[in-house]
């Protein structure tokens, strides 16, 4: 019996997240609030996810970027409890008892990462695992899928992080990283164990090395419904900022110059997903490589770089790029490339903090009236430029947005509302719209029909504010719309069920589990 063991009074569910959230929003550390909030989740999951919901503005930089960052790095220091599948090289020929041990029957939603590329901060081994952990949280929160759904699975394949194996509290699998063939069939033997085990899920490729991500990401993408957030989900994003800030500047998004500045899974990503989007709005010719240019550690991409590799077509012919003034004896860099093209839009997923100096801000200024500077490189300490440093060198006159929150800023007396161009806008409603179609394949047009419908979600209000994006408060709403798109997109591509417009949000709202308690029948 409980009787004695327990104060008098029973507190409703309410009560119990004013109680929970003051215990939590009292800690001053971010990453003591991580760990608050993670011991919540493992000890009443229903009220962590109400908190979590009441609280997304908060508590979105804790339960994700940037201090999940800090919570990968110091992962086998604070760790509390194990959560999700771990697969490493020694479950090789027995990956389907590992997957049998999970702790649901029905899961539909998973998110695996073998930890190599963690943020902007590279390999941390098993402590990638709160990626997985923590994009599943927002699956739960945004799009309403019940955590019994979800699966964060790390393929623990090793580290070469010398810190991380010189450290003997250290929980991962404790050897150099497993490379090449045996990688690569142990990931055929993950996948083909999923597809055995949860035949109605829907995978997550997450934080993996660029060419590791691509190659993973084509070679599977037919097999089993599955996309990368990093590659897909940031275009996404990017594409939705350029089309919501058309509104504000009066240039049509296909007008854009743009510059990437990073060639690595998320700036290969978004020059795919524009190159695309740009077809379908009918460009063509020339004008389809001039008006994206990418740029990696060496300089502009042009064709016979990127020839044979993940960046195969989306290169500057040579004699084009020759005659911008950047032929292969000329300087090629950012500085060099944003005088030579005077791009209206500039994107930053290069991980190198500060690479948006002063000269290359006042650069793009001086040639376009409004314009559209993206550091979107997560977390907040690898930003390539503060919002506050972009207004002030542009003179008030740059539309920005960022990968990771930051304070709102006041220039000249007006005070700007950073837009978050964070992929948790797009992934949890593209999730969510693939499972409800039962999409066999997760493609590109529903990515595309994914930022097309975030951009129409942004508000006259919002943009005011200087925002190209909704606030994280109105996340949920926002999530339902973008799984209503994709399962439209789903069925105009013949890929999905083929419900009608009316069913789609009867659908969606109906899937979207709310954080309450059950109520119980006396006996």
């Amino acid at each position: 019996a409980l009787e004695g063991l327990l104060p008098d009074a029973v507190s409703t569910l309410e009560q119990q997240v004013r109680r929970a959230y003051g215990n939590i929003a009292r800690k001053p550390d971010p990453l003591e609030r991580y760990i608050g909030l993670a011991a919540l989740q493992d000890r009443n999951e229903t009220l962590f996810y109400r908190v979590l919901v009441e609280h997304l503005e908060e508590f979105l930089p804790i339960v994700y970027t940037p201090t999940v960052g800090r919570a990968c790095q110091e992962f086998s220091h604070i760790f509390r409890r194990a959560r999700g599948l771990w697969i490493t090289p020694d479950d090789r020929g027995r990956i389907d008892r590992v997957l049998g041990d999970a702790p649901f029957e029905d899961v539909r939603l998973i998110v695996v990462t073998d930890n190599e590329s963690i943020l902007g901060l590279g390999d941390q081994g098993a402590g990638g695992m709160a990626i997985p952990v923590g994009k599943l949280a927002l699956y739960t929160a945004a799009a309403g899928i019940h955590p019994s759904r979800t699966l964060p699975i790390s393929l623990d394949v090793g580290t070469d992080n010398a810190a991380l194996l010189a450290d003997d509290l250290y929980l991962g699998w404790r050897h150099p990283r497993l490379r090449g063939e045996p990688y690569h069939t142990l990931v055929e033997e993950f996948v083909h164990g999923v597809k055995r085990r949860f035949p109605k899920a829907a995978l997550q490729w997450e934080d993996f090395r660029k060419g590791t991500a691509f190659a993973l990401l084509e070679r599977y993408r037919k097999a089993l419904p599955s996309f990368n957030d990093d590659i897909q989900g940031t275009a996404a994003v990017a594409l939705a900022g350029l089309m919501a800030a058309s509104r504000l500047t009066g240039t049509p998004w296909l007008r854009h110059r743009v510059v990437i500045f990073g060639a690595g899974a998320a700036g290969v990503g978004i020059a795919r997903l524009l190159r695309e989007a740009l077809k379908r709005a009918g460009v063509e010719g020339e004008d389809l490589p001039r008006a994206i240019a990418l740029i990696d550690t060496h300089g502009l991409v042009t064709e016979d770089v990127a020839a044979g590799d993940y960046r195969r077509g989306l290169g500057w012919p040579p004699a084009l790029a020759a005659s911008a003034g950047l032929g292969a004896e000329s300087p090629r860099d950012l500085r060099a490339v944003v005088r030579a093209l005077e791009p209206t839009v500039l994107i930053g997923v290069s991980g190198a903090a500060g690479a948006f100096t002063e000269e290359i801000v006042r650069e793009m200024a001086r040639g376009v009236e409004r314009p559209l500077i993206f550091p979107l490189s997560n977390p907040t300490s690898q930003s390539e430029a503060t919002p506050a440093d972009v207004v002030a060198w542009s003179d008030g006159r740059a539309l920005v947005a960022t990968g990771s929150p930051f304070a709102p800023v006041t220039y000249g007396g007006r005070t700007t509302r950073v837009g978050q161009g964070n992929n948790v806008f797009i992934f949890p409603g593209v999730g969510l719209g693939a499972l409800l179609s039962e999409a066999r394949e997760i493609t590109e047009g529903m990515f595309a029909a994914a930022a097309e419908r975030l951009a129409a979600e942004v508000r006259d209000e919002d943009l005011a504010a200087g925002s190209l994006f909704p606030p994280i408060a109105d996340l949920r709403r926002v999530t339902a719309r973008i799984a209503e798109a994709v399962v439209r997109e789903a069925r105009q591509e013949g890929l999905g069920r083929p419900l009608s417009d009316a069913e789609i949000p009867r659908v969606v709202a109906a899937a979207m589990w709310e954080p309450r308690y059950v109520e119980l029948e006396p006996a």
